[in-house]
């Protein structure tokens, strides 16, 4: 299909979600070159499409010693060592959906996930796909810095945030104070991050039902792309906190509202070198439509990356396909909530003159807040930290420190909080 042809369908189905399409999204199909040509002639005989060096009956020919390292079954070790079709390799697809989909009602629609090279290309092809320059992305702050490499300095969209918190309690109206004053019928795109980079927090039931009316308002005035950033989903620490994407509590709820799920394996699965992440939308999309909506991504991977790693994604399909995943996966989430409920007190009895710690009930961090009043820079409190007190944390903005309980034993994590707060009380005490 062409362009005109992909957008007429988008149009025809799906109004809102074409009118977010930024030029590039509206330019982009997935050409009838190399591997759509290759995908129609897969099964012949005589297959001599693909670029792939093989052992003339479409097997792989890894090196022994590479083969050596990975441990799959024949068929599999094929998938492996061969290209990924563009879209990612159908079963491990259709295996993550599975996974998503595992507590979710059978009535609420998303589409087949397609694969990425980790999270950040996911959110990547979002920019480009619903961003030009001065398009508005409304992030609650304090927010991952690569968001505006992501959607400001690669596609020049302006982003406006607002803060997450006030006076320490979470602020379901972020999304509508950041995006402020836009005119009506003006697209609009939302990062949604829970639980929050850098924040370490997650909504209640009550803050969520909040935070989805306040989108649905937003919804009425303009059509809404709300990317919801879901890296950390399932580290939740709090009863009575929900576990699951607020992805799914969006779909279906406004036909302006376009709900986009961004995840993968990076931190639910503990598999940070293999860079498996997935795009879904949350639509109940006819086959044309899906078709035509995937095509657009197809042109965006292609163009950059080619095609996404086979590897990573056999080595995700293990853990898939033999059921053990969320027994794995809830052994992981324990031993993250051991080292929450272990910093918990020492965060506690930080001298509030010195740090004030931003609710922290979820995901792999907490943040620190530096009063005002002290006129001290957190960065100059992080260079202190590395030169004084061997520690290292990540400064945020002027006012914000980051810990990552994720990445420091459960046993080093008073100690750790101590010296931060010894830290900064000596830049306090000094000139």
């Amino acid at each position: 299909m062409t362009a005109d042809a992909i957008n007429q369908v988008l149009e025809a189905q799906h109004p809102a979600l074409f009118r977010s399409l930024s030029a590039l999204g509206r330019r982009t199909f997935y050409p009838q070159g190399i591997p759509y040509q290759a995908g129609q002639a897969r099964g012949t005989t005589y297959n001599s499409t693909i670029g792939i060096y093989t052992d003339g009956h479409g097997g792989s020919v890894p090196l022994p010693s590479m083969a050596g390292a990975v441990n799959l079954p024949p068929d599999e070790m094929d998938r492996a060592f061969l290209y990924s079709p563009v879209q990612g390799i159908e079963v491990v697809r259709q295996a993550w959906r599975q996974w998503q989909r595992r507590e979710v009602d059978e009535v609420l629609p998303s589409t087949v996930p397609v694969a990425t090279i980790g999270l950040a290309h996911g959110l990547s092809l979002m920019a480009d796909l619903f961003t030009d320059e001065g398009t508005v992305v409304a992030v609650p702050g304090p927010f991952w810095g690569n968001y505006r490499q992501t959607f400001g300095l690669r596609r020049g969209a302006e982003l406006r945030s607002a803060p997450s918190h006030v006076n320490g309690v979470y602020d379901p109206q972020v999304v509508e104070k950041a995006l402020g004053e836009l005119p009506a019928g003006e697209p609009a795109v939302a990062i949604l991050n829970f639980p929050s980079n850098p924040g370490g927090y997650s909504p209640t039931v009550k803050e969520r039902q909040e935070l989805v009316a306040s989108l649905l308002r937003i919804a009425e005035q303009r059509p809404l792309i709300v990317v919801c950033d879901d890296a950390y989903q399932g580290f939740v620490f709090v009863e009575g906190v929900p576990r699951r994407s607020l992805f799914w509590d969006l779909i279906g709820q406004h036909p302006q509202l376009v709900p986009v799920k961004i995840d993968g394996a990076t931190k639910e699965f503990s598999f940070f070198g293999g860079r498996v992440g997935f795009v879904t939308f949350g639509l109940q999309m006819e086959p044309e439509a899906a078709s035509a909506l995937e095509d657009k991504l197809k042109c965006l991977l292609r163009s950059t990356i080619g095609s996404p790693v086979a590897l990573g994604q056999m080595i995700l399909y293990q853990a898939l396909k033999d059921g053990k995943a969320q027994d794995e996966v809830a052994m992981i989430h324990r031993q993250a909530e051991e080292r929450f409920q272990v910093i918990q007190p020492a965060l506690r009895a930080l001298d509030p003159s010195l740090l004030r710690p931003l609710p922290f009930n979820a995901g792999f961090f907490a943040l620190l807040e530096i009063p005002a009043e002290l006129g001290i820079d957190a960065d100059a409190v992080r260079r202190h930290l590395i030169a004084q007190y061997d520690t290292g944390v990540i400064s945020v903005g002027p006012r914000f420190l980051r810990l990552a309980i994720c990445s420091v034993a459960a046993d080093a994590l008073v100690e750790l909080v101590r010296r931060v707060e010894q830290g900064v009380r000596d830049l306090a005490a000094s000139p």
